[in-house]
């Protein structure tokens, strides 16, 4: 099937869901306590986009994901091709690590908040935590991925470890590290979510708890829209950049 006729497709499906959205509370098939209208969403999306606490929000917890990023992936990415190239140590904490992320992580947030009590770094070091698991399983899986003859075969030719490094490991390495920093960021938002929405007094997450709370169902759907959108505009660039390092693999 041609990119074109996905495309085509993708749009139907989601004519139809908007469209399905719009018409069954209208109609009466769907309780619009439950689903408010998609009009109706969008005005009060609109109304709420133009507050001034929002924004703030908004601008909150873009920083927390941002910093939890930079610290998650740096980190996480370092340990990963370590435990990958030192199989002693792959040895001793593959295992561990394995077991840790199959935890909820959402069990260990009270001990975030009594170390870091309720503010950015609290948030940030809770979203830290649920992140850099993924990217140090990811980093190993992409240096496991690296074809042994290219390696062999510029140690033949006298390559530096800088040059295996620089022409070999990163070209090789780089798309499922950048499906890693993709998969990486959904673990990260999340991380940041669930701290606003249980332990914090700022940010979009806080926000969309307090409309749930108090059932303001039209202000809930269009906080989730908000970030429906963001993770979406993210996804697409680093699928973007996917697209355009796959050629190195080939």
């Amino acid at each position: 099937m041609s990119r074109t006729a996905t495309t085509l497709i993708r749009l139907a499906m989601l004519i139809v869901f908007l469209g399905a959205w719009e018409v069954l509370p209208r109609a009466g098939i769907v309780n619009p306590m439950l689903l408010p209208p998609l009009s109706q969403v969008l005005a009060v999306l609109g109304d709420i986009l133009a507050r001034s606490d929002f924004r703030e929000a908004m601008a909150v917890t873009a920083a927390e994901v941002v910093v939890a990023f930079v610290i998650a992936v740096p980190i996480g990415g370092a340990l990963g091709v370590l435990l990958a190239e030192n199989a002693y140590l792959g040895a001793i904490f593959r295992p561990m690590l394995f077991y840790v992320f199959s935890i909820p992580k959402s069990i260990f947030l009270p001990m975030f908040i009594l170390a870091f009590g309720i503010g950015f770094g609290q948030k940030v070091a809770y979203a830290t935590f649920s992140t850099v698991f993924i990217v140090i399983m990811s980093a190993g899986a992409a240096v496991e991925s690296v074809k042994a003859e290219y390696i062999l075969v510029a140690q033949s030719y006298g390559a530096s470890r800088g040059q295996i490094l620089r022409r070999i490991y990163v070209p090789s390495m780089m798309p499922i590290l950048l499906e890693a920093v993709r998969i990486s960021m959904i673990f990260n938002f999340t991380g940041v979510m669930i701290a606003e929405m249980y332990a914090s007094r700022t940010g979009v997450g806080h926000m969309i708890a307090n409309w749930g709370e108090n059932f303001m169902l039209p202000q809930l759907f269009a906080g989730v829209i908000v970030l429906a959108l963001a993770a979406m505009a993210f996804n697409e660039l680093i699928r973007s950049l996917e697209a355009r390092c796959s050629r190195w693999r080939s």
